[in-house]
């Protein structure tokens, strides 16, 4: 992966809340309007193991036994988005991981209510970018 920002890459999981509520072309549709490109996307759930992996420097903290198993509790959308500087595109898009307290205009500011349910993850550098595509996508590795 190239670290120019022209063509960064970031991981976006759709979450299952947002799967359930049928939010996910909303979600997208935001992105796409932003300007930004998929450049890869599959429905699934996520395992145990990927989980873990995933949340690897979560595992032992108090929180995460409940985030693995909404995380584990149903099907997610996984995409990859390119475009400049996305990872900060996506996580302004985002807006704040409480989505009581997300700006209004932000997909968490509008449409979430919960700390823990709050319809999406977005990598949060180049690096879990980097490891993060590797884990979901290792075919764009």
């Amino acid at each position: 992966m190239s670290t120019s920002s022209s063509d960064e890459r970031s991981l976006v999981l759709i979450k299952p809340d947002a799967v359930r509520r049928g939010l996910v072309g909303e979600i997208i549709g935001r992105f796409e309007r932003k300007g930004l490109t998929v450049d890869a996307m599959v429905l699934r759930s996520m395992d145990a193991e990927l989980a873990d992996a995933h949340y690897a420097e979560h595992v032992d903290k108090a929180f995460y036994p409940p985030l693995k198993e909404f995380m584990t509790g149903g099907p997610l959308v996984a995409l990859v988005l390119s475009g400049d500087q996305v990872i900060e595109v996506v996580r302004g898009l985002v807006g704040a991981t409480d989505g009581r307290k997300a700006a209004a205009g932000t997909i968490r500011g509008d449409l979430s209510l919960s700390n823990r349910e709050n319809l999406v993850h977005a990598s949060d550098s180049p690096d879990s970018a980097k490891r993060e595509i590797g884990l979901w996508f290792p075919e764009l590795g």
